[in-house]
């Protein structure tokens, strides 16, 4: 099994124009950025103090840039760090790494119907990955729920206002307690995999699991300071 799209914990989601960003824009004069980026390289643990720093927050929110020459993972990564504020330790962080690289997949509508980039089965229905995922063999049954987890996190998270509206105005049984439910079900099932284990996924699945409105919260205070009229491309129940 190849490692799917989702499985980012670390530096590998960001791109070389990332990190060139941060250092185009480090507030200290005659730093090369070239130079500063082999050095994150060498020492990953420097990037995490990086993507902490207000100068960078405040590049990725200049409304006088015309276009940020930076990934989705790269924008979400910071976000998130304002968004999920207290001390964090190492599964903490592998988790924002995790959830930014999942936001920057899902900012591609297609990709929220399918278990992977390249899938040829698309689901508008939560009813048919359940069925899906009971009916598949192990590597396809991990894929479905980690697809669930994700889901169940980015609707409650980032389109919480829009489940609660469809709850309370056009009477969906629905809440947000069900999507929690269902996240933290399945990214537990998936922790426990062997294809969770083979990607280094289990502990950063079981920390979403067991700190899934923790997360839940973070999301939707990002979505509320970034993009508060985004609405989800929908999955039906």
């Amino acid at each position: 099994m190849q490692s799917p799209d989702f499985a980012a914990v670390g530096l590998q989601h960001f791109q070389q124009k990332d990190l060139l960003f941060l250092f185009e824009h480090f507030p200290v004069a005659g730093v090369d950025p070239v130079e500063a980026v082999q050095r994150v390289h060498e020492n990953p643990l420097m990037l995490e103090s990086i993507l902490e720093s207000n100068y960078v927050h405040a590049a990725l929110m200049d409304q006088r840039a015309q276009c940020l020459d930076v990934s989705p993972q790269l924008f979400f990564d910071v976000m998130l760090r304002r968004a999920i504020p207290g001390p964090r330790d190492r599964l903490d962080r592998q988790a924002i790494h995790y959830l930014a690289n999942m936001l920057g997949l899902f900012s591609r509508t297609e990709r929220v119907y399918r278990l992977q980039h390249d899938d040829t089965a698309r689901y508008e229905y939560l009813a048919d990955l359940v069925r899906e995922g009971l009916e598949s063999g192990p590597e396809r049954r991990f894929l479905v729920n980690a697809h669930i987890g994700n889901y169940a996190l980015y609707l409650s998270g980032i389109c919480a206002p829009w489940v609660e509206h469809r709850r309370d105005f056009k009477r969906r049984p629905v809440s947000l307690e069900f999507y929690k439910r269902m996240g933290c079900s399945h990214y537990a099932s998936a922790a426990g995999s062997v294809q969770a284990q083979e990607f280094g996924l289990g502990d950063v699945f079981r920390r979403l699991a067991e700190r899934f409105e923790h997360f839940r919260i973070g999301l939707r205070r990002l979505a509320e300071d970034v993009f508060p009229t985004r609405q989800p491309a929908p999955i039906r129940v």
